[in-house]
């Protein structure tokens, strides 16, 4: 078992806004055509140890148990097992590749020293799926750290928007959904009452209706 390190959890149903995904830091909607800029920002999560028993901690296929205080890599095949590693990256999830669509959360993971005492490993963050439903990433279930298509949002003041469930099984109940994803407003069809940031290419734009 090797040391301990520190990790961040971004997951959930968090504030998003218009032009802005749900658990993401991005940039914030220049009003270029005439509506106010908005900004999101991913709440602050608090720092756990966790520990690993490969090569790197947390690598793409391996897997992770679940907990309130820390997060420990486990065999996949083990009782223990609670989520499995779909992508990896280093640096910051608000500068590096975005996480694949259906991601249920993300797990920040801090600076550490090298297995080998020279140097460190720097900072990365890994996109995880439960092994288990229920998946929050799904599109429709209200959670995951993106908004794809099928996702639904409701209003949550100052020009922001949050996800939310769309069968209405939410603390809220939802008002527009994510029908289709387009390189730009102008790709939108003329129902189109909300746009959000999707995140990612070729098409960066989500085109929400009234629901």
């Amino acid at each position: 078992m090797r040391g301990s390190r520190s990790v961040r959890v971004a997951c959930g149903t968090l504030t998003a806004t218009l032009l802005l995904t749900a658990c993401q830091l991005l940039s914030s909607d220049d009003g270029s055509d005439g509506s106010a800029p908005t900004t999101a920002r991913t709440p602050p999560s608090s720092l756990a140890p966790v520990s690993g028993i490969g090569p790197l901690f947390l690598a793409v296929g391996e897997c992770s148990s679940f907990g309130t205080i820390s997060f420990t890599e486990v065999p996949c095949g083990g009782e223990r097992a609670a989520a499995r590693v779909v992508a990896r990256h280093d640096g910051t999830a608000a500068e590096g590749p975005p996480c694949p669509p259906t991601t249920d959360f993300v797990l920040h993971i801090g600076e550490q020293p090298a297995e080998t005492g020279a140097g460190s490993i720097p900072p990365g963050y890994a996109c995880m799926r439960t092994l288990q439903p229920p998946h929050p990433g799904d599109p429709g279930a209200g959670g995951g750290p993106r908004t794809i298509v099928g996702d639904c949002v409701y209003g949550a003041g100052q020009g922001r928007v949050r996800e939310t469930a769309c069968d209405g099984s939410g603390t809220r109940t939802p008002q527009y959904k994510v029908t289709k994803a387009v390189p730009a407003r102008a790709n939108c069809p003329p129902s189109t009452a909300l746009y959000v940031q999707l995140g990612g290419a070729p098409n960066p734009v989500g085109c929400a209706r009234p629901v």
